[in-house]
Parts: structure tokens; sequence; C-alpha cells
């Protein structure tokens, strides 16, 4: 009779273990932009939904906008490891790489033809309510663009 306490404190002890383990990455989410609290360049595009799932040991990157008032459509799938992975969609990268920092900020870099076209970072707040993104690079019309994009989790 004395194994089952024991085998109860383990089970919960491992389950602690394990939610701890597998704590959930701060910037996976739904995220919609605050235009309100937003600067965007002249210029540059404008994300108004990013969505960011985790995949296995891949995370997947979906953000829907708009330029110059088209809509707009892109996604990325990689690890945040800070190598090239490719993007689908979006006119000024053919890839794109994070690279973590620390468990609530990536930097990101954005390639066309192996040419960077858009750098940045990105934080989530300590309460993980907000995500930051700040870039600079060029649009593909070659003007510079600058933008500090706050997003509200959903």
């Amino acid at each position: 009779m004395r194994s089952q306490p024991v085998s109860l404190a383990l089970t919960a002890a491992f389950v602690a273990l394990a939610a701890t383990a597998f704590a959930a990455d701060a910037h996976v989410g739904t995220w919609k932009l605050n235009a309100a609290k937003s600067k965007f360049s002249t210029g540059a595009p404008m994300n108004n939904t990013v969505v960011i799932e985790a995949m296995g040991d891949n995370m997947k990157v979906t953000v829907d906008g708009t330029d110059n008032g088209k809509p707009t459509h892109n996604v990325w799938t990689g690890k945040f490891d800070g190598k090239d992975y490719p993007v689908t969609g979006d006119p000024n990268a053919d890839s794109r790489a994070y690279t973590r920092v620390d468990d609530r900020t990536l930097e990101l870099t954005s390639k066309k033809t192996g040419k960077v076209t858009v750098s940045g970072r990105i934080v989530v707040s300590a309460d993980g309510k907000t995500r930051t993104v700040a870039t600079h690079g060029t649009n593909p019309q070659g003007e510079k663009i600058r933008t500090t994009a706050v997003y509200e989790k959903q």
C-alpha cells in the first residue's frame, strides 16, 4: 500500500515537470494589429493579423495584411534558429530567418534572391498580451521603409 502514494507523488512531479518543459512559446497565438499604437512609413505594407503555430519542432507564421490597399497573404514555416527558410506570398522576400534572442525576443531577416530586404526585432511583453515588431528595410519599389507594429493577442 505504501507504493501507491509514492507513485502518485512521482506522477504529479512528472506532470509538473512536463508542463514546465513544454510551456507554450510566448510568440505562439493569433495577433491582431493595433493600428492606433503602430507607426508605418509611406510605402510600408501593413500586417493586420499574424498567426504563429507550433508544428512539431517547426513554427508556422501566417501573415495577412495590405500593401498599397491590396490584400496580402504570406506563409513561412521553419525553426527560430537563424537559418533561412522559404516564405511564400511575400513580394519582398523569398526567404526569412528568425533568431531567438530570449524567451520573448526574436530577430528577423527577410531576403529576396539572397539580398536582405527587411530586418527587425520582435518582442512579446512580459504579460504575453502584446507583441511589438520593429522593422526597417526596402520595399519592392526600392523605397526605404520603417515600421513599429503593435499587436494584441487574441
